[in-house]
């Protein structure tokens, strides 16, 4: 058990140090991402009208428990825009802090502790193969919310193929390391 915790440990730190590469360093993390037109006439509407009220929001709004909330939205729609979006007040949130990486950190090494364990569980001998099997797992993950928010939420495809490359290649990043230290079970 001494080595999957180590595994994953050491795989989540792995895949930490691969997703601020891929943010930092390279395209992928801004892909999908544009400029509002004429911004500067947006955003003071936009705090005008919102004032603190961080949150996620749905527009046109409906109400959920409408039993016509479907037929109202889409009526809404074939005459107003619509969408999702993130609202932070000025002053709520200050860049890069040291918590939004704590936060990241610890969700990447759930995500590695977890492979390892599974990983543990397995018979499977060749290193290559047991790195396949922790790349799947990344594979899952990747597709768990991504394709969903492009399916659901039009989320732009480029968006999507560039979150879901960082997720695959974290997920095989960390299999490298994890299918180094997991040794197989005895069948």
């Amino acid at each position: 058990m001494v080595r999957v915790l180590i595994a994953g440990v050491l795989g989540g730190i792995a895949m930490f140090v691969w997703t601020s590469i891929a943010h930092i360093a390279t395209p992928l993390g801004s892909i999908g991402f544009t400029q509002i037109p004429n911004e500067e006439t947006v955003l003071p509407t936009l705090q005008n009208a919102m004032g603190d009220k961080q949150g996620l929001y749905f527009f046109p709004w409906v109400d959920p428990n409408d039993p016509n909330a479907m037929a109202a939205h889409e009526e809404k729609t074939k005459t107003v825009p619509s969408g999702i979006m993130i609202y932070n007040p000025p002053g709520s949130v200050a860049g890069m802090n040291p918590g939004m990486l704590i936060g990241e950190f610890s969700k990447e090494l759930a995500q590695t502790l977890i492979a390892a364990f599974l990983l543990s569980l397995t018979a499977i001998g060749g290193y290559v193969m047991r790195v396949v099997f922790v790349s799947l797992i990344g594979v899952s993950a990747s597709l768990s919310t991504n394709v969903s928010y492009l399916i659901w939420y039009n989320f732009p495809p480029d968006y999507t193929l560039g979150n879901m490359s960082i997720e695959v290649v974290g997920g095989i990043v960390a299999g490298l390391v994890i299918a180094a230290i997991v040794r197989p079970r005895a069948a």
